[in-house]
C-alpha cells in the first residue's frame, strides 16, 4: 500500500528548494526581469554555504560547535554569494541592457562551473577518497526538528519534523505575497514590471526597484541551494548533484500564476511528483519506473500549455517581462 505518512514529509523536504527558488524568481519577474540564472544562483548559494561551513567545522567535534555560528556562517555566505550573482545579472541587464535570456543562461553555466570548481577544491582539501564531502555536524544543526515533534506522533511527523529553513521558506513566501499585493512597495514593483514607462513618469525609480527585487530574489533562491545541501542531502556536497531543480523552480512560477502563496502547496506537489517513482510499486520493470520519473516534467509541459491558453490578464506574466528599459525611449 502507498505509505502517505512517509511520503508527505519527504515530498515537503523535496519541495522546499523549489519553493525558495520559485519565490525568488517570482519576486524578480514581478520587476520585469526574467532571470533564467536561478539554477546557477541556487548552485552558488549552496557552495557558498558549504565553503563557510567547511572552514568553520574543520577540526571541531559536535560538542565544539556553536549553534548560532554554525547557522549564521553558512547562511551569510550563501546570501552573499547569491547577492553577488543577482547584482551581476542586474548590472548586465539593467545597466548595460544586455539580453536577459542570454544573460540568465550564462549565469546558470557560470554558477554550475563555480560550484563544481570550489566543490572539487574542498574535496581535495578534505582528503576525501570519495568525490564528495560531508558536513555532518553543521547538517545536524540545520536538520534539528522542533523539540516536541516526537511526542505528537503522526501530527508531529507531518507538520513539525523539519529543519528551521523549511519553516523560513514558507514564511518568506507568505511575506513576499503580502508585500506584492498589500503594500505600496509591492504596487510600485508590479507597476515597474507591467509598464516601466508609466512607473517612471509617476516618479518611481525603475532601476532601483529592478535591482532590489532581483538581488533579494537571488538571495531567496540561493537559500534553496543551501537547504538542499544542509537538510535534504544531509550536509553532503558532490558536484552536479542538484539536478534540474532550478529549472523546475522556474516552471513552478508559471504554475502558480506568479503568486508566491500558491507556491507553498504547489512546491510540495512538485516535490511529491519528483519522488513518486520511489513509492509506486513497479517490480523489476525498470522501464515503468523511468516512466514514473517523467511525472514532474509531464506536469510542467501540461502547465505550460494551459498557461498559454489563459485569457485573463491577472493570469498573464508582467507585460514588460524580459524587456530592457531605456528611459530615453519613453
Amino acid at each position: 500500500m502507498f505509505d502517505f505518512i512517509t511520503f508527505i514529509p519527504r515530498a515537503i523536504v523535496q519541495g522546499i528548494p523549489l519553493l525558495l527558488g520559485s519565490t525568488g524568481e517570482t519576486l524578480t519577474e514581478k520587476s520585469g526581469n526574467l532571470n533564467l540564472g536561478i539554477p546557477g544562483i541556487m548552485y552558488v548559494g549552496g557552495i557558498s554555504g558549504v565553503i563557510g561551513s567547511f572552514f568553520y567545522e574543520a577540526g571541531k567535534t559536535a560538542q565544539d560547535m556553536n549553534t548560532a555560528l554554525a547557522i549564521l556562517i553558512p547562511v551569510l555566505c550563501c546570501l552573499l554569494g547569491s547577492f553577488l550573482m543577482g547584482l551581476l545579472y542586474c548590472f548586465l541587464t539593467v545597466t548595460l541592457r544586455a539580453n536577459q535570456n542570454v544573460t540568465g543562461l550564462a549565469l546558470t553555466t557560470f554558477g554550475v562551473g563555480f560550484g563544481n570548481f570550489f566543490g572539487g577544491s574542498l574535496i581535495k582539501l578534505s582528503g576525501s577518497e570519495l568525490p564528495s564531502i560531508i558536513l555532518t555536524n553543521t547538517s545536524n544543526i540545520f536538520r534539528r526538528n522542533l523539540p516536541f515533534a516526537d511526542s505528537l506522533g503522526t501530527v508531529g511527523q507531518l507538520f513539525f519534523s523539519y529543519g528551521f529553513l523549511a519553516y523560513v521558506a514558507v514564511i518568506i513566501a507568505l511575506i513576499v505575497s503580502y508585500i506584492l499585493n498589500r503594500t505600496r512597495t509591492g504596487l510600485h514593483l508590479r507597476a515597474v514590471g507591467e509598464s516601466p514607462n508609466t512607473a517612471d513618469a509617476a516618479g518611481v525609480n525603475v532601476s532601483r526597484y529592478k535591482y532590489a527585487a532581483t538581488c533579494i530574489g537571488a538571495m531567496i533562491a540561493g537559500l534553496g541551494g543551501l537547504y538542499y545541501v544542509m537538510d535534504y542531502a544531509s550536509g553532503m556536497w558532490s558536484n552536479n548533484a542538484f539536478g534540474d531543480r532550478g529549472w523546475l523552480a522556474i516552471a513552478l512560477v508559471i504554475f502558480t500564476i506568479w503568486r508566491p502563496n500558491v507556491g507553498v502547496l504547489a512546491s510540495f506537489l512538485f516535490g511529491g511528483l519528483y519522488i513518486l517513482h520511489m513509492y509506486i510499486p513497479s517490480g523489476m520493470n525498470l522501464a515503468v519506473k523511468e516512466l514514473y520519473k517523467m511525472a514532474p516534467y509531464v506536469v510542467t509541459i501540461i502547465v505550460l500549455v494551459l498557461s498559454s491558453m489563459r485569457n485573463k490578464r491577472e493570469n498573464q506574466p508582467p507585460a514588460s517581462l524580459g524587456l530592457a528599459y531605456f528611459r530615453e525611449e519613453r
